[in-house]
């Protein structure tokens, strides 16, 4: 499989695409005026505790306050049992100084989710201050790879001899790695926290003590491995840092990062602006013939399959068995492209075999697992209904919240009221003004396609209304009016 990461750098905006065999899979964006604050470390101030959903508000300097359960302040050592008998006024009370790490960016109108068990990564491993704790990540599944891993973390452990106590977890990216690149891991982070330490301790609360990097070093630091063939990178400042960054941490891999200096935009050549502009949409096209519908909301996201024009060749069973595996294998890429998240739920088309049931379900699981994603995704299996239900784990805003926001002339909803509804509401105004105050005539002010159907369409009934009313209704092209908007001027 050829997996490649293309880097598009302006001064506003930083992109990042990941690209298998040709198609985009995952797009990452980056703002210079709001760049994501998942995994910066804060000295915050709790600002209101509430008891009833044994959780807290903690100001860290945003527009937004940030939200944090009680399970994230207590300590690890406590089982699920004990957490849910703990009282938050146990742990928080208001004007108190709080340490925390964002794990939740802001979405729609909630802040940040907050954890006071701090965690800081490396290219291999993460530090976890305060904590005896040695992990793997499940990721590694060679059962004597994870033995030799976790043998040589301890030894380095032992060998160093820090004076606190430091936990780690061992990152997918240190399958088959060396002790000295460890070591070297190791050592930074111990540096690291220590300056984190200060500045928490010179810092008055709210304020940030610590900031995770830039985009385009996140990328290297935590995606980047040995299936990569291609790093490119279309800012020849960022090839440089990129560069240097990698020769730290991967040098091995210095060979594979490109500055890119084709004539066409980076991602204008590899065809990903266009995948972007298709998942604004939300119509998903099957080669088959059949479409998903994908409908995000505030609650979760609802998908749709249809066989649309696909007639299949031997009956009817075959064709929807044959639209609901290849809509499986799309939804696993739509949901990781889009970046959706919570709730989720598929109505595949109806199916009587339990055994397609069945695979189409497996199908949909190994998709996710070819994403990585088997720690992510929940699948719940099929429903009475004959729905799938299943949760995504959600760490940052969907890419069409990123990207774009609430539309004036709907208000979100994603239909407009016909001419003819705003017509209506249009008369019912005129009736309502009518019994109120008494004037000579009435003035309409409207879009030209309202104004244009109460001239043409609907003049019987203006020439009826004007009659019981014994006034006269005159009308008015307002250009910068939606469809919906009008206004009734009395005259």
């Amino acid at each position: 499989m050829s997996e490649e990461v293309l880097m598009n750098i302006m001064p506003a905006e930083s992109r990042v695409a990941v690209v298998e065999n040709g198609v985009l899979q995952e797009i990452y964006l980056e703002r210079s005026c709001s760049r994501g604050i998942v995994g910066n470390i804060y000295k915050g101030k709790v600002v209101r505790v509430l008891p009833g959903m044994q959780a807290a508000f903690v100001d860290i300097g945003l527009d937004k306050a940030a939200f944090i359960h009680v399970r994230e302040i207590a300590s690890r050592d406590y089982c699920q049992e004990a957490v849910t008998a703990l009282d938050i006024v146990e742990f928080a009370q208001e004007g108190q100084s709080m340490v925390v790490q964002v794990t939740k960016e802001s979405l729609g109108t909630k802040g940040p989710r907050l954890t006071t068990h701090i965690s800081i990564p490396a290219r291999y491993l993460v530090l976890i201050p305060d904590s005896e704790h040695v992990g793997i990540s499940l990721r590694i599944e060679d059962p004597q790879e994870r033995d030799r891993l976790k043998e040589m973390l301890e030894h380095l452990i032992e060998q160093t001899k820090p004076n606190k106590k430091y936990g780690f977890i061992l990152r997918t990216v240190a399958e088959g790695v060396g002790e000295e690149e460890l070591l070297a891991d190791m050592q930074f982070l111990h540096r690291l926290w220590l300056t984190v330490e200060e500045q928490i301790r010179e810092s008055r609360a709210p304020d940030c003590v610590y900031e995770d990097l830039p985009l385009h070093l996140r990328t290297i630091r935590d995606f980047i491995k040995p299936s990569i063939e291609k790093i490119r990178i279309d800012s020849l400042d960022t090839y440089n840092k990129v560069c240097q960054f990698v020769r730290k941490i991967v040098p091995h891999l210095e060979d594979r990062v490109e500055y890119y200096i084709g004539e066409r935009p980076l991602f204008d050549f590899f065809g990903v602006e266009d995948e972007i502009s298709r998942a604004m949409g939300r119509q998903v096209q099957l080669k088959s013939g059949g479409y998903l519908i994908l409908e995000q909301t505030e609650a979760m996201t609802t998908i749709d399959v249809n066989t649309g024009g696909f007639v299949g060749h031997r009956n009817l069973e075959e064709t929807i068995l044959t639209t609901n595996l290849e809509a499986a294998a799309v939804i696993a890429r739509q949901l990781r492209l889009r970046n959706l998240g919570g709730i989720i739920i598929i109505d595949f088309i109806d199916m009587e075999d339990v055994e397609h049931k069945r695979e189409v379900q497996r199908t949909l699981e190994n998709g996710f697992e070819r994403n990585g994603e088997q720690g992510k995704i929940n699948i719940l299996g099929v429903s009475e209904l004959g729905l799938i239900e299943m949760t995504r784990k959600r760490t940052r805003e969907s890419l069409e919240h990123t990207l774009c926001e609430t539309c004036p002339t709907c208000n979100g909803r994603g239909r407009l009221k016909t001419a003819t509804t705003v017509c209506c509401e249009i008369f019912r105004e005129i009736m309502r003004e009518a019994k109120k105050y008494e004037h000579n005539a009435y003035l309409v002010l409207a879009s030209e396609t309202v104004v244009n159907q109460l001239l043409d369409e609907e003049s019987g009934n203006v020439t009826e209304l004007e009659g019981v009313l014994n006034k006269t209704i005159r009308f008015q092209v307002e250009p910068s009016y939606s469809q919906e908007q009008f206004d009734v001027v009395l005259v």
